[in-house]
């Protein structure tokens, strides 16, 4: 792996300050190394002061770190340096000398005020607020994850920006919690800096009263000054340290820098101004205070007010101007009209009435139930449901409700709030009183109730389901239907990529070498077409890969994999009872259909003369009520090179119509035929 420069740097200055710790440095070296102290503290303290959220310096924690790392090997080899030659250079004599002045006294009075501010008040709430801050983080993830997931789902954002958001969720969760334990360090540091400097001063007096043999005093002044400074040199910088800690962790927002923030909020309220103007002239005249400064000061905020409020007043009118010219502006853009054009996947629209179903604040969970969809879906048939964008129509009637697949409505349903829907299952004895209707998803007979019916209905056998079930239920069914037409390119690229992850070979063999992704779209669209699922993509690819080096047809390569996945499609529609009841097709209608058959370069088509079509499909009407007629599902038998046919033939009369071939069955299954569609 490449080393990069920033690493050399990074390393090198870790083990410069270990090498500080051990070595004795000159007087020279130390001065130079308090400065770069002194000049990293500024930087950090400013980058934290200017940023405009706390993620901006996610790496504050760990700089943290090698900054208390780093302070501390200057006070080790700067104490060495004073308890050894007297002197820890001119940057630490000067600290000493200029804040105490001529007295020792007044210097480590100073010291120790300085000590208290880092301690008592920025340490210690900097602490605090990091606490808190990890804390509640931590506790509001799995509300903000629910947030996404309602705005991914009502179509707001895509899962691009789902995913950014999610991955913000987790990178501030992880920053409070390091804050909240790096604030640690600015503690321990600031104890540290308090022993370091107690010990300096008992140390320098005994080397230099005993050892050196110097007068008490001339001790005192010598090492208690080095000594301060020594203390001063560390504690400025780690103040300094402290209130970066303390800005970063109390940001509250990212819309503006900290002083456009101070400025709006502090000043941006006249009255607050011309309140506090008139309190300082009173406090001028009546009190014995200064009256130049105090009234002169609650003039100036007079003044002040006037001019802000001035200000606030052209801007309110230039906004309302530019207002009015951006809306004028937007109307003439071509962009507008561009966006207009776009076509949503899916959409539920809704009545006013059905508005509370959707409503989190009401108690609604359609939101939540739609989410749900798309995961079941994904489940069970394996695909991408696109974004299902929820949104209400004035237009429509209270209670009624559309479902849009690319921007044409497919179907629709009424509703009655505070009621529920009971269906009759079949075997319910005694009916209950209610209002007729009809169920939207599968066109049952029904009856709405109320909520005081509920449990009367359900005891009777009724089938009872509340209103946002309807609703999804029926978007489900319809989603179903349209599986195919909503498979895009792009969602057949996304499994693909998917699928080779863990299996490369298989898809670089396949794509593009063999089929492109447009010709994988269409095998996929047949599958889920006739509701055959294709989660079980690793199969399906093998599949295709096998049998697509004698032909690129879509329709015979989705025939190889429908009897591939065999055992899947028996487990669908057979439950291994002893009398799994289908219809066959006369072999004489296979015989004609293969004759109608018509190849072309676009591939293959049925040209049956339009008599011998009807035939065909008053036969297979007949038969089917056969099965329908015991509550059976119609499953027709045909053999394997006729069922593609023979299923486009029936489609468009009879949607729900399963129709299998001979070879797409499970060796267990047992079956037996009640009919066959022939015609005379």
């Amino acid at each position: 792996m490449k080393i990069k420069p920033g690493d050399i740097v990074l390393g090198s200055f870790v083990i410069l300050a270990i090498i500080i710790m051990i070595l004795p440095l000159p007087t020279l070296l130390i001065d130079i190394l308090i400065t770069l102290n002194l000049s990293i503290s500024l930087i950090i303290l400013f980058n934290a002061l200017f940023a405009r959220e706390a993620l901006e310096m996610s790496s504050f924690p760990t700089i943290l770190l090698f900054t208390t790392v780093f302070r501390l090997s200057l006070n080790v080899t700067s104490t060495r340096s004073i308890l050894t030659t007297g002197s820890a250079g001119n940057v630490v004599e000067t600290f000493g000398t200029f804040v105490g002045g001529d007295s020792i006294v007044v210097g480590i009075v100073m010291f120790i005020i300085l000590i208290i501010i880092n301690f008592m008040v920025i340490t210690k709430g900097s602490e605090r607020v990091a606490e808190v801050s990890a804390r509640f983080t931590l506790d509001a993830m799995p509300g903000k994850q629910m947030a996404i997931d309602a705005d991914l789902n009502s179509g707001l954002i895509d899962e691009k920006d789902a995913r950014s958001r999610r991955q913000k969720i987790q990178d501030e969760a992880s920053f409070y919690g390091s804050m909240d334990g790096a604030s640690k360090f600015v503690k321990g540091d600031a104890i540290a800096g308090l022993i370091i400097t107690f010990i300096n001063v008992v140390g320098g007096l005994t080397i230099g009263v005993i050892v050196n043999g110097d007068p008490i005093q001339e001790a005192l002044s010598n090492y208690t000054i080095q000594t301060i400074g020594d203390g001063l040199v560390s504690q400025i910088p780690a103040l300094l340290i402290a209130l970066a800690t303390g800005i970063l962790v109390t940001k509250v927002t990212k819309d503006a820098d900290v002083s456009d923030i101070l400025v709006s909020q502090l000043f941006a309220v006249p009255k607050v101004l011309y309140l506090t103007g008139a309190v300082l002239i009173l406090l001028g005249v009546v009190t014995p205070l200064n009256p130049f400064i105090v009234s002169g000061a609650g003039i100036l905020a007079i003044i002040a007010a006037s001019v802000i409020d001035k200000t606030l007043q052209v801007q309110a009118v230039a906004e309302e101007i530019s207002t009015e010219d951006v809306a004028a502006e937007e109307t003439r853009k071509p962009e507008n009209v561009v966006s207009l054009l776009q076509v949503d996947p899916i959409e539920l629209e809704f009545g006013y009435g059905i508005i509370p179903l959707a409503d989190v604040s009401q108690g609604g969970d359609l939101l939540d139930r739609v989410v749900m969809i798309r995961r079941q879906i994904a489940l069970e048939l394996g695909t991408i449901v696109p974004i299902i964008r929820l949104r209400d129509n004035i237009q429509l009637n209270p209670n009624q409700y559309i479902i849009k697949i690319k921007g044409t409505k497919v179907s629709d349903g009424e509703i009655l709030f505070d009621h529920y829907m009971a269906m009759n299952p079949g075997y319910v004895e005694e009916e209950i009183d209610g209002i007729d209707t009809i169920e939207p998803a599968f066109k049952l007979p029904a009856l709405w109730i109320s909520e005081a019916q509920r449990e009367r209905a359900e005891t009777l056998g009724y089938t009872v389901v509340d209103p946002p079930s309807i609703i999804a239920t029926h978007l489900t069914e319809v989603i179903k239907m349209n599986l195919g037409e909503l498979l895009t390119r792009q969602n057949v690229q996304t499994l693909i990529n998917s699928v080779k992850e863990n299996n490369q070979t298989l898809v670089e063999e396949l794509v593009p070498k063999q089929l492109n992704v447009g010709e994988i779209q269409k095998i996929l669209m047949n599958l889920l077409n006739e509701s055959i699922s294709i989660r079980d993509l690793v199969t399906i690819f093998e599949t295709i890969a096998d049998h697509a080096s004698t032909s690129r047809d879509p329709d015979i390569l989705t025939e190889y994999v429908r009897q591939t996945l065999k055992r899947a499609i028996s487990a669908k529609y057979f439950e291994n009872e002893e009398a799994n009841q289908v219809i066959t097709l006369d072999p004489a209608i296979e015989q004609a259909i293969m004759e109608a058959v018509k190849h072309t370069e676009q591939g293959t088509y049925l040209a049956l003369k339009p008599e011998m079509t009807q035939q065909i499909l008053s036969a297979t009407k007949q038969e089917i009520m056969k099965l329908t007629s015991i509550g059976r599902m119609p499953i027709i038998l045909t053999s394997p090179i006729v069922r593609v046919y023979y299923k486009r033939l029936t489609q468009e009369e009879f949607e729900d119509l399963v129709v299998l071939s001979f070879n797409e069955l499970d060796s267990n299954v047992e079956l037996q035929s009640v009919g066959m569609v022939s015609v005379s």
